[in-house]
């Protein structure tokens, strides 16, 4: 077995690769690590290098540093690079050491966690009135800035969205059974103008089966069978443009809509399964919690001393 180095064809990497693909559950992680391992072995074969070892990773992650990537997507290119060490080691590839010295390479220190942003109430509803409604275009991307907004949902699963996902449970719509990180399913409450904007939507596309949100041609034809998460990021970039708030991503309108349910009463473990968080922490994040010395919570414990 060579000591140093994988094979160098790009038949050995890809096979590398997909096993480490094979071995992630969410499609969003596997979205995100074949392409951070197809920038590394791009970046690997561009001149002789003495192996795959953690020099060869250390000098990787430099390269990614200098690119001014954030903590958060240099850690999980590492992470992805590790994985792929330990597949290259299982076959036969990569001298055990070498792969244990790999798995050694440290990520980038955090310098704080980044909260994103949030809407207001006045500015969720100035861009959910940003479609115009009088043609199909704007009725479908209506529908979708509605769902973002009131359901919480992220952009993958807006994308994936079906009308056999909604369904009345407790004599209520919801979205129900849906598919989301790391293959945890959830059933979501719909709000009652959420439910009216996607109506208004499939009833004028002629829609009663599979994804409910489609292209549209220039002719306002429904064309395709769904959106890809791509446009659902690049609708949204122009009507946030147009609202008046440039670079809202579609993360962002999922804390937006964590932090109104907040506003509105409620509770933290019920929004919590709204989003489809494993941990409560992950939602306290995204209500950018912050902690109230003034009107303290343990102010209403009523003990007290004798003297």
């Amino acid at each position: 077995m060579n000591d140093l180095v994988v094979a160098d064809t790009g038949a050995e990497w890809g096979r590398l690769k997909a096993l480490v693909l094979d071995s992630v559950s969410s499609p969003i992680t596997r979205r995100v690590y074949n392409l951070g391992l197809d920038e590394f072995i791009a970046w690997y074969a561009q001149e002789p290098r003495p192996g795959f070892t953690k020099a060869a990773v250390n000098a990787w992650r430099i390269t990614l540093e200098t690119r001014g990537l954030g903590s958060i997507s240099i850690n999980v290119r590492i992470t992805a690079v590790r994985k792929l060490a330990v597949e290259a080691a299982d076959n036969g590839l990569l001298a055990p050491e070498l792969a244990a010295g790999i798995t050694r390479v440290k990520g980038v220190a955090s310098k704080g966690v980044r909260v994103g942003n949030w809407l207001s109430l006045q500015q969720a509803q100035k861009l959910l009135n940003t479609p115009d409604v009088t043609s199909k275009k704007g009725l479908r991307d209506r529908a979708m800035l509605a769902t973002l907004l009131g359901c919480g949902l992220r952009r993958s699963e807006v994308a994936a969205l079906t009308v056999k996902h909604t369904q009345q449970r407790d004599n209520r719509w919801c979205i129900v059974d849906l598919v989301g990180k790391h293959g945890r399913v959830r059933t979501i409450p719909m709000p009652t103008w959420v439910k009216v904007a996607i109506d208004a939507w499939t009833f004028a596309a002629g829609i009663v089966e599979g994804h409910i949100l489609r292209p549209v041609d220039r002719g306002g034809q429904v064309r395709g069978e769904r959106l890809s998460e791509k446009v659902v990021w690049q609708l949204l970039q122009q009507y946030a443009a147009a609202a008046g708030v440039p670079g809202i991503a579609p993360h962002d309108l999922r804390r937006t809509c964590a932090k109104l349910c907040r506003s509105a009463g409620g509770e933290l473990e019920q929004i919590q399964m709204l989003l489809g968080h494993a941990s409560v922490q992950t939602t306290e994040r995204y209500l950018g919690t912050k902690q109230d010395l003034v009107h303290a919570p343990n102010d209403g414990i009523k003990l007290r001393i004798a003297i």
